[in-house]
């Protein structure tokens, strides 16, 4: 027996003396040595008292000791649990007490609120500082550089991750050793790394993008990342002449876009730039290709699946979709009441079955009944359709529809258009309770800079482009959306804000 995802992302870089982490600073990380911490971090696990199937909750900065705690799990065939940074301690109390997890590592200036969290639910509390200080690394030195790797089959549990818990308490994702690891290989593939691929990694690793996506794929192409904190503009643009390949949220091309240090020349050389975690506008598309020649590859995925779809490598890279299903991925639209299968152009349910697919949420078996169907098919509460050429368009998050008057409104519809207006930087619609109608539309524009959206006007134009019941009753207008840490627009925090707008 074998473990497949560690020996095939971890254990075949052992004894290769080449750039796998390129830190801030100037210095470099090879493989080998990257490979040699995570066995002493696995023999630290062991140490702790975590044995084959226990989890482990991390809640640490983004660092190259924090990214082999994860290749240490996968070699100790422990469950890797990655939490958002941001999180406060009531929050990692209910992830820790919901997990089980054996072990919360998080920051030494963390500790203090941290500690009764652990203690609360029997779990050993120990820290990891973004500098690679702390308990747990010194629990690891003077460890032997290798361990002997646990036997994993490919339906074991290798990681959870919590979705956002937008609507009730927040789900526990299973995702398996062939969960990750098929996703990466068709990834790879699809997108054309190799070794010689540097990607400029600016993501946190507590999510699916930076850590499933980012990291898996680099690790199993055997190229380097530069490995930066989080996205400073200025830090971001001092690497891309070092760098071949970028992964993204649209708020850091748009960030790029507006310094006038981001020019083609910059980016010649570069093979790749691709966008995910929340809709890009079509037309940061425009600008980004206007600006460097290249034109970014948009894609879908989620928590509970990874990456579903994606725009292709060669062909039209077409905006305002996220191209065709992955090999191995089926995608299928669906009638949200009935399940049944719906014909290219019309709008339902977006729904996925493949390798990639989750099995379940944890300790939820009802939950996983709901949304996974005996099938195998996902059902993934995102609205889209397949057009014509095949390509998916997402319209929105189900929760996100609004029924005003008997009539669906499909947000992203409207705020297309809205998008479109002199003025507006970006819009968000949303629906809030109406005496009449069940529910309004309502158009939240955040303002180009320096400028402010005539709402009357935009109003008017409307008129011209959408039925009437799809016309906002109500304009609101922002500096900025709220969003959360992958750029994704916070429209439970919006339709909290204007949920009395019409009462």
């Amino acid at each position: 027996m074998a473990n497949p995802l560690y020996d095939r992302l971890f254990g075949r870089h052992a004894g290769r003396d080449t750039p796998f982490l390129h830190r801030p600073g100037g210095t470099t990380l090879t493989h080998d040595a990257f490979v040699r911490m995570a066995a002493r971090y696995a023999h630290a696990l062991t140490a702790a008292g975590l044995e084959p199937g226990d989890r482990l909750a991390v809640q640490i900065a983004k660092s190259p000791e924090n990214l082999a705690v994860y290749a240490a799990c996968a070699q100790a065939g422990v469950i890797f649990l990655p939490l958002n940074t941001a999180y406060p301690p009531a929050e990692v109390d209910y992830f820790v007490g919901n997990s089980g997890a054996k072990l919360l590592l998080c920051d030494p200036a963390d500790a203090a609120a941290l500690a009764p969290v652990a203690a609360g639910h029997g779990a050993r509390l120990m820290t990891l500082a973004a500098d690679g200080t702390g308990s747990f690394p010194a629990a690891a030195e003077g460890q032997p550089e290798s361990f002997d790797t646990v036997d994993r089959a490919a339906d074991d549990l290798a990681a959870f991750l919590y979705t956002s818990g937008t609507t009730g308490r927040s789900k526990g994702a299973m995702l398996t050793q062939d969960n990750l690891l098929s996703n990466a290989e068709t990834l790879v593939e699809t997108w054309r790394f190799t070794a010689d691929d540097v990607l400029l990694h600016a993501l946190p690793i507590f999510h699916t993008h930076g850590l499933f996506v980012a990291t898996n794929i680099t690790l199993l192409a055997g190229g380097s990342m530069i490995f930066l904190p989080k996205f400073d503009t200025d830090a971001v643009i001092e690497a891309l002449p070092r760098a071949t390949t970028m992964m993204g949220v649209p708020t850091f091309y748009t960030r790029l876009l507006d310094d006038p240090r981001f020019t083609g020349a910059l980016v010649r050389h570069f093979r790749l730039f691709v966008s995910g975690s929340a809709p890009l506008l079509a037309d940061t598309h425009q600008q980004f290709e206007a600006v460097t020649g290249h034109r970014i590859l948009e894609r879908y995925g989620m928590t509970e699946t990874n990456m579903n779809t994606s725009n292709p490598y060669d062909g039209e890279r077409r905006a305002g979709t996220v191209g065709f299903p992955l090999p191995g991925v089926e995608l299928k639209v669906t009638n949200p009441e009935t399940g049944e299968d719906l014909p290219r152009g019309e709008t339902g349910m977006i729904e996925v079955r493949g390798p990639n697919v989750f099995q379940g949420y944890w300790q939820m078996p009802e939950k996983t009944k709901e949304e996974l169907r005996a099938d195998g098919f996902f059902i993934t509460g995102d609205l889209g359709l397949i057009d014509a050429d095949g390509y998916v368009q997402i319209v929105g998050r189900g929760k996100d529809l609004i029924i005003s008057g008997g009539f669906n409104v499909y947000p992203k519809e409207v705020e297309l258009v809205l998008d479109a207006q002199p003025g507006v930087k970006e819009s968000a619609v949303i629906g809030a309770p109406h005496p009449d109608f069940g529910e309004g539309v309502v158009a939240v524009l955040a303002a180009e800079p320096g400028a402010r959206p005539d709402t009357e006007a935009i109003a008017a134009a409307l008129g011209g482009s959408l039925a009437r019941f799809k016309q906002p009753k109500h304009y609101a207008v922002v500096d900025d959306l709220p969003r959360n840490t992958m750029g994704k627009v916070q429209k439970a925090a919006l339709r909290a804000d204007f949920a009395d707008v019409f009462r």
